[in-house]
């Protein structure tokens, strides 16, 4: 148990007697029913089975903030860090601001924010090595970094960058809520040490006498509707018409006539000049998704025309050439975005929330697609024709689970960029034009059918179109959101001259394909194949390198990607007291793994198998 000082000072300690029944979004707020099994469970606290006498246990506990009184000391960034032993780098809880007006009208709001604990936390049901858990004791949102093999997904789907991923130790960690401070009466350390009596903490929507208002928004905060956050917000104060932030993100915070406060592009933060970005894109951590991404789509383009074709009696059935090539990039694909990982080794882990994780699934069906492949190869070495279909049907069954949630795990709503169908027509293209035209590259090595070339065209000529019109669409819904507008805006300057050659390798890319429909021959379709695939890794980095999340102001140099990436280039982050850290790739540690190997024993991995199967 967490030891109490002796003259724990009256503001330290929780202040909940009598409480509501329900929350602002009509979630109950007792977490469980009084004949629940998970009433009195010891949290287990640093091994400690001692059970908390709080008569509040089993209730949502949330954070209150009063926008009015923060003076932006960040006492609470450092207590919070101080207890959690937090390095510098990181920040479980940090503080931002959002600015507007001018000399003498100037106006500066500051935000405080941790984990919002939310009713319905997407980090928990995004994570494929279900390394979260809600639990009923406070309704606290922990996080286990031993679990985690730091895909860094979470902090892709929280719109409040709660989650934090450490570069250095490879795995993410988050606020834990101070479960072990409330056990014992006492509130979270990032309360205590508020000196402008701007935080507090209690029962969620059980006002603390001292505030006015427990709203659940204010300029700067998401929207609720994605997660339920429990966090409600004081802020009396009237503010300027337009609200800007400080941390370089080209977003600003426009109040409407209902005074509700919407993002909207705030294209004054840098020039308008196209540029190529090409240094940005190709040194972007993100890259081994991108590959990934092409590698996978690519060999499921290829092998569908190789079960189409065969099926249908147009060529002999795959050569085992044909089929090695599609394995070894399919292999290098996965090869790379597993090394992406903050903990390699652990890649197995990925598998563990099959019911929840869209990452899950997609690892499942890319995984399963590339047995069938792989059983499709040893088909052909051993001449075992009568197991061809059950081969077919494997792989086919892994691409069609594996490409849908390879798009599903994009669509989320705290990334405006991705969140869109766009998404799917850009992935699924890939698999028709650039898989195709693979399919027919490596077809020629035994001389392909000039007829077969022009059904590829045909099909790359679809994808291509397909892929035209959901860019259409989705510079129009971009419109629609502060932070779409700002990922196009970055887009169209930052990135503006290397967006501008792919859209002309897109129309290039047409027209060679009707080329190649009518007059079939090696060259056009080898310069069709190189040209289509500069375009889609063009498509594909801009995808990860320009998206911007929905997520919470930073400042000036805490939680700034334009000063973090100046730190990097200048040297600044050398200096442990900038607080920033290069992203980093991690080796595989095969000394790890093979001590979680011979510590698991039979019993133990049958018991992991069948709670990833009952979702447990």
């Amino acid at each position: 148990m967490f030891k109490t000082r002796k003259n724990e000072p009256q503001y330290a300690k929780l202040w909940d007697k009598e409480t509501k029944k329900n929350n602002v979004y009509g979630d109950s707020i007792e977490t469980v029913t009084k004949d629940d099994i998970r009433r009195e469970v010891s949290l287990n606290i640093n091994g400690d089975g001692e059970i908390g006498d709080n008569p509040n246990r089993y209730k949502q506990h949330g954070f209150y903030f009063n926008a009015d009184n923060c003076i932006g000391c960040h006492a609470c960034e450092s207590a919070c860090s101080e207890k959690n032993d937090v390095p510098s780098h990181l920040a479980f809880r940090s503080v931002g601001f959002v600015e507007g007006g001018s000399f003498p009208n100037y106006q500066r709001l500051n935000i405080s924010m941790a984990c919002n604990h939310c009713d319905d936390p997407v980090c928990l049901k995004g994570c494929p090595t279900r390394a979260y858990t809600k639990f009923a004791e406070y309704g606290a949102v922990l996080q286990d970094p031993d679990i985690c093999f730091g895909c860094g997904y979470c902090t892709w789907v929280c719109p409040y960058n709660a989650p934090q991923l450490d570069p250095v130790e490879g795995v993410v960690s988050k606020c834990n809520m101070c479960v072990d401070r409330l056990e014992v009466g006492l509130k979270p350390a990032c309360v205590a040490a508020c000196l402008g009596n701007a935080l507090d903490f209690g029962v969620i929507d059980n006002v603390p006498e001292n505030r006015e208002q427990a709203k659940t928004n204010i300029p700067g905060f998401p929207t609720t509707d994605i997660t339920h956050p429990n966090i409600r917000f004081q802020q009396t104060k009237d503010t300027q018409r337009d609200m800007t932030r400080p941390d370089g993100m080209p977003i600003k915070y426009h109040k409407t006539d209902e005074g509700e406060f919407r993002s909207m592009l705030d294209n004054k933060k840098h020039s308008h000049q196209k540029h190529w970005g090409l240094d940005k894109l190709f040194a972007s951590h993100e890259n081994a998704h991108a590959i990934f991404t092409i590698c996978a789509q690519a060999v499921m383009g290829a092998t569908m025309w190789v079960m189409a074709l065969d099926l249908l009696g147009l060529v002999e059935r795959p050569s085992i050439f044909v089929l090695s090539v599609l394995l070894v990039l399919l292999g290098y694909g996965l090869f790379k975005l597993n090394m992406h990982l903050g903990k390699p080794q652990f890649f197995y882990r990925g598998f563990y929330n099959l019911r929840h994780s869209p990452v899950s699934r997609e690892i499942a069906g890319v995984s399963l697609f590339f047995m069938g492949l792989m059983a499709m190869l040893v088909v052909q070495i051993l001449s075992l024709d009568f197991l061809l279909p059950m081969a077919y049907g494997v792989a086919f069954f892994g691409l069609v689970l594996g490409s849908y949630y390879m798009m599903k795990l994009y669509l989320i709503p705290a990334r405006a960029f991705w969140n869109h169908w766009q998404t799917g027509t850009a992935f699924y293209g890939t698999m028709l034009s650039l898989g195709g035209l693979l399919f027919a590259v490596l077809l020629l090595v035994f001389g392909a059918n000039p007829k077969v070339l022009s059904f590829v065209a045909v099909v790359a000529v679809v994808g291509l179109v397909l892929e035209s019109i959901g860019l259409v669409a989705h510079k129009k819904a971009n419109q629609k959101t502060g932070e779409g507008q700002a990922a196009d805006f970055e887009q169209t300057t930052t990135f503006g001259k290397t967006e501008r050659l792919r859209y002309t390798l897109l129309g290039v890319n047409v027209l060679l394909m009707f080329a190649l429909m009518f007059n079939p021959n090696l060259w056009l379709l080898g310069i069709g194949f190189l040209s289509v695939l500069t375009s889609v890794y063009l498509g594909r980095i801009l995808f990860y390198a320009v998206v911007i999340p929905t997520t919470m102001p930073g400042a000036f140099f805490w939680k700034n990607d334009q000063f973090k990436a100046h730190a990097i280039e200048s040297g600044l982050s050398d200096m442990p007291q900038m607080g920033v850290m290069p992203q980093r790739h991690h080796k595989f540690d095969v000394k790890a793994l093979m001590t979680v190997i011979k510590q698991t024993t039979l019993k133990d991995a049958f018991a992991q198998i069948k709670s990833i199967v009952n979702g447990g």
